[in-house]
């Protein structure tokens, strides 16, 4: 089958290449790939500057969907010809206090599709039965493959911070992350809800005014801090969604979140905090992380698609496997949000 593989370390060692179709075990599900999104992590190890561990060679790709085609002898929730989705944890313990919890997202043991096992950038993937779902009638293969993306916001959103109706909210980065944050923060009726991006998002947050933004702010242009803290009452956002990878936007949140307010962080960056935290205690901020997903948010964001209330399809471009390459130095050159390739076009 072909599979896109980042055969080595070293920036652009990525490659289309022939490799044989997996083999599955008695739980595992074979699963025909009909669309793959390429996340940001994928484009960290194209280029070889990613901040985790990968296992090389490894078939890219941890954003897809597609039909089952074979399952293994104790399988018992799905069959062949089924439309489905996987999650992105291709092995975890079970046995952990996380696995036990429903918290396996956060089991130290955890390994990804695409980073430490061979992920969906192919014709074909192993997964295991415990992580697929179904794919409701009205959602195509297209937007299911963005699931993950788009449950990463809502365990951001809706799981993590406490957002209530009338909150004034601010997003930092326009990826897809942040544009899928949108999405989910409008479900709960937000008084204010600005996007921050600089001048090379410029694609990126004209999509945020269509996810449903009211204010965008360019910071290579414009005060970020003055012109929040001019928004709603003057205290600042009750809500700072973080979903940039560096120091700055963390600095700037601290700056803008109203005493009492939250920051939730999304955005992974290798860079050191070169500033006081101070202000989080006199501000008494909660200040948090969120990280992957679960069982449950994957159901409801399904459900959420099949009803039409959240969309990520309209930030994303699609492309045949063999323009690879396009795919990502599109995505990479901030053309669009998101590229979604289909491995069996």
């Amino acid at each position: 089958m072909k599979a896109l593989v980042n055969f080595a370390e070293g920036k652009g060692n990525v490659a289309l290449k022939d490799v044989p179709i997996p083999e599955i075990g008695p739980k595992d599900i074979l699963m025909r790939v009909e669309a793959v999104g390429v996340c940001g992590s994928d484009l960290h190890m194209y280029h070889d500057v990613q901040g985790f561990k990968v296992k090389r060679p490894v078939i890219l790709g941890h954003e897809f969907s597609g039909v089952v085609v074979d399952v293994g002898k104790d399988v018992r929730d799905f069959k062949k010809g089924e439309r489905v989705v996987s999650e992105t944890p291709s092995y975890v313990c079970e046995s952990c206090i996380y696995c036990r919890t429903g918290q396996y997202n956060l089991c130290p043991d955890r390994k990804g599709f695409g980073v430490l096992d061979d992920g969906a950038m192919a014709q074909y993937i192993r997964t295991r039965e415990a992580i697929v779902h179904h794919i409701p009638s009205d959602v195509s293969f297209e937007k299911a493959a963005l699931t993950e993306p788009a449950c990463v916001a809502y365990n951001a959103v809706a799981h993590h911070s406490h957002i209530k109706p009338g909150d004034h909210v601010v997003v930092f980065g326009p990826g897809p992350i942040g544009l899928m944050c949108i999405q989910i923060a409008k479900l709960f009726s937000p008084s204010i809800l600005t996007v921050v991006g600089i001048d090379k998002d410029i694609n990126r947050l004209e999509m945020a005014i269509k996810f449903g933004a009211d204010h965008i702010i360019n910071a290579s242009k414009e005060d970020v801090v003055k012109e929040i803290m001019q928004q709603g009452d003057g205290l600042g956002p009750d809500l700072v969604l973080d979903a940039v990878g560096n120091s700055t936007t963390l600095k700037q949140s601290i700056e803008v979140v109203r005493p009492g307010g939250q920051i939730t962080k999304i955005g992974w960056g290798p860079e050191p905090v070169g500033f006081s935290l101070d202000p989080l205690i006199q501000k008494a901020v909660k200040l948090q992380g969120s990280f992957s997903h679960n069982y449950p948010m994957w159901e409801k964001v399904l459900l959420l698609m099949n009803k039409g209330e959240i969309d990520p399809l309209p930030m994303a471009k699609i492309y045949p496997i063999d323009q690879w390459e396009s795919a990502f130095k599109d995505m990479d050159s901030l053309l669009h949000a998101k590229s979604i390739i289909l491995p069996n076009s």
